[in-house]
């Protein structure tokens, strides 16, 4: 039916009724509000873990997102044992989304943002103290380019060789944890120079324990959404994506993210 259809046919509606329609605010029993649901877009929770208090503040949203983010860099101060580029985060570049594929690929999903504040538990208000918070998504699915020169983190990808043998990016293998990390590693494996980007989610679902922390001290923070377990969080600025993430390619070449038309 076309356009003009449409508008025709409606036309004619309109003309053989008279339609009349009013609203009024009526009281609902106890039995009649029971069974109503509903659920605001921010939705908050507390827990513990660990002598330590945990407030999640989540938005109930799903974001489609294709931004171009240059010269990341959190945590600057000096970390004698390995001071890297004197960052915990040095990211030269962050694409969420790609122009060199298909349109799908041009956007990044991302499904409830959150913040999580961390205290310590303690019996009375004068040792309570804010330890720090974290920043994340409960799931993300998408192709995201990027350049990281030194992580302070826990992060695993997997990815094929030219060989065609599989190898692996894991922070698990660094002498000292993760720290201000600059990818290298024995081989076989895959080295942080080598990604130029990875695909987040696979058939099964999206990847589902994307966060940043900033903290006073060391945090295990509690697991929620099905997420995997997570290692604990340094002090400092603390990046954690190990879950279900594939490496674009092995060779460090970041995929064009261009606007349409370009």
């Amino acid at each position: 039916m076309t356009l003009h259809s449409l508008w025709l046919c409606a036309g004619l509606a309109l003309a053989c009724c008279t339609l009349t329609a009013s609203a009024q605010m009526q009281p609902l029993s106890e039995a009649e509000l029971s069974s109503m649901h509903g659920q605001g877009i921010v939705a908050m929770t507390n827990t513990s873990l660990n002598g330590f208090d945990f407030s999640k503040v989540s938005l109930d949203a799903d974001i489609a997102l294709s931004a171009n983010l240059r010269n990341v860099r959190l945590g600057e101060y000096t970390y004698a044992a390995r001071n890297g580029t004197g960052a915990d985060l040095d990211i030269s570049l962050l694409q969420f989304g790609r122009s060199d594929g298909s349109e799908a690929q041009r956007l990044v999903h991302i499904a409830n943002p959150y913040f999580e504040f961390v205290y310590r538990n303690a019996a009375d208000g004068a040792s309570r103290e804010a330890i720090g918070m974290r920043f994340g998504f409960e799931a993300i699915s998408g192709d995201i380019g990027m350049k990281i020169n030194t992580l302070s983190g826990s992060m695993a990808v997997t990815g094929i060789a030219a060989n065609g043998s599989t190898v692996q990016l894991d922070s698990r293998s660094d002498a000292l944890g993760g720290k201000r990390w600059d990818g290298s590693c024995t081989a076989p494996c895959l080295t942080l120079a080598q990604v130029g980007g990875v695909t987040a989610g696979d058939a099964s679902g999206p990847s589902r324990d994307f966060w940043v922390s900033l903290l006073k001290t060391t945090v295990q923070f509690p697991t929620t959404n099905g997420a995997p377990a997570t290692d604990a969080a340094q002090a400092g600025v603390w990046l954690n994506w190990r879950d279900k993430l594939q490496a674009l390619n092995t060779s460090g070449l970041v995929p064009a993210n261009l606007p349409k038309g370009r």
